[in-house]
């Protein structure tokens, strides 16, 4: 009995076996035919394509044919109408050429003519304008001269005076030193020490402008004043400055102050003015401009 079931299995297994295979067979002849279908299908396509080209390229070439020959024929009828014309233009130009040659050779009289006598009127202007010109500059650098003249006499050099009567007993030393007496020591100085009494009234050495009266640190009650042409004074170690104020515009000999004893760097020293003389700020030598 077992090897009657066994006998069984293996049939219904062999049976099975064959049904799967073919089956399977027929899958894979249905799998080619679809995929033969489809390259007989993008081939049919394909072929419908190049025709639908083809025949328009025919269309297109045709098209341009016939536009060129339209176009032969155009320039052939124009040839043809030139030559039949060609006699007419030849006689119309030799008549204006003609006319064209003697316009020119009056144009050419008339143009020289009228150049000669435009040169002639040019030159009478040019020199009568150059004469012009020679006569503005001579009045414009006479004018000029007379300006320079009048502005250098309105500018007069300036002449510094001594502000007190006395003698200088401290001379300027701005490149040497000199011995302080108060100080203990050697210093520079950048102005004249004039000897005077006190209360010996100080005046303005040219004419300007009061710029500034202060007390300061070093030289005591100090005036400065402004002149032309960038220069300065200053009149230090004062006792009052009571007769002008800032602002104030001095002459030349013009009362400013008295002199004193209020310099704390020369409270040691007997009483005088401190005298300076400054170029746009910067200290010079007040004898060489003292007259």
């Amino acid at each position: 009995m077992y090897n009657s079931l066994k006998i069984g299995n293996t049939f219904i297994n062999k049976v099975f076996k064959e049904d799967y295979m073919r089956r399977d067979r027929r899958i894979q002849n249905k799998g080619k035919q679809l995929f033969s279908d489809k390259i007989i299908i993008y081939s049919v396509i394909g072929v419908v394509i190049l025709t639908i080209i083809l025949i328009g390229l025919l269309l297109y070439s045709k098209s341009l044919s016939d536009d060129v020959r339209e176009g032969t024929m155009t320039l052939e009828q124009m040839a043809n109408m030139t030559g039949n014309n060609t006699e007419n233009t030849e006689s119309a130009s030799t008549e204006i050429g003609k006319s064209v040659e003697d316009s020119k050779n009056e144009v050419n009289t008339t143009n020289n003519t009228s150049m000669n006598s435009s040169i002639s009127d040019n030159t009478k202007s040019i020199v009568n304008a150059t004469n012009t010109i020679n006569t503005t500059n001579k009045n414009s650098s006479k004018t000029t001269n007379a300006e320079a003249i009048k502005e250098k006499d309105s500018k007069k050099e300036l002449s510094f005076e001594k502000p007190v009567e006395g003698e200088t007993v401290r001379e300027y030393a701005k490149d040497n030193l000199i011995y302080s007496e108060t100080l203990k020591e050697w210093v520079t100085h950048m102005g004249i020490d004039i000897k005077a009494d006190k209360t010996t009234v100080v005046k303005a050495a040219e004419k300007g402008t009061i710029k500034s009266i202060k007390n300061d640190p070093r030289y005591g009650l100090t005036i400065v004043i402004e002149h032309d042409d960038g220069f300065q004074t200053v009149y230090a170690n004062l006792l009052t400055s009571e007769f002008v104020v800032e602002g104030e515009k001095v002459e030349k000999g013009q009362s400013i102050g008295t002199v004193g004893n209020t310099a704390v760097f020369e409270i040691a020293d007997e009483p005088h003015l401190h005298f300076e003389i400054l170029k746009d700020s910067i200290p010079l030598d007040p004898n060489i401009y003292l007259k």
